[in-house]
């Protein structure tokens, strides 16, 4: 009897290895899928993180005016050098331009911060020195 030597996997079919195009569909579906419901929430979240640094200026701001307001008896409309020689926070850059608008007669002021960019579908804020904040919603 001649018994040959043969490999104990050679009758077995070798198995297939790596993806079929089906299985890698799906799983690009599925990414798809998640991506499109954490990206907009990811921008909200975005847009609710710059407005809360913007509140938080907005509210330096309307402290070192009653500083200055005690020091000169006055407000001032000047934010940077030579007024309250306050800057924006670097996250509000290209999404806010801040201003304030004193009057005189009588003696008030209004902060606004503007929204721009990609800020500009989250609506402008206002401070006004009797602590109004606008809009409410926003400011919860």
């Amino acid at each position: 009897m001649n018994i040959t030597a043969c490999p104990r996997n050679a009758t077995r079919p070798r198995a297939a290895s790596g993806f079929t195009l089906i299985e890698l569909m799906i799983t690009v579906a599925i990414i798809g899928i998640l991506a499109a419901i954490a990206y907009p929430s990811y921008q909200d979240y975005v847009r609710r993180s710059v407005r809360a640094a913007a509140q938080s200026h907005m509210l330096a701001i309307a402290a070192r005016q009653e500083q200055f307001l005690l020091d000169r008896k006055t407000y001032t409309a000047t934010l940077g050098s030579g007024g309250l020689n306050l800057t924006a926070p670097a996250e509000t850059a290209g999404r806010y331009t801040f201003a304030a608008v004193v009057s005189t007669t009588p003696l008030t002021y209004t902060i606004t911060a503007t929204a721009a960019g990609a800020q500009a579908v989250d609506g402008d804020l206002g401070l006004t020195n009797t602590g109004l904040k606008t809009p409410t919603a926003k400011w919860k």
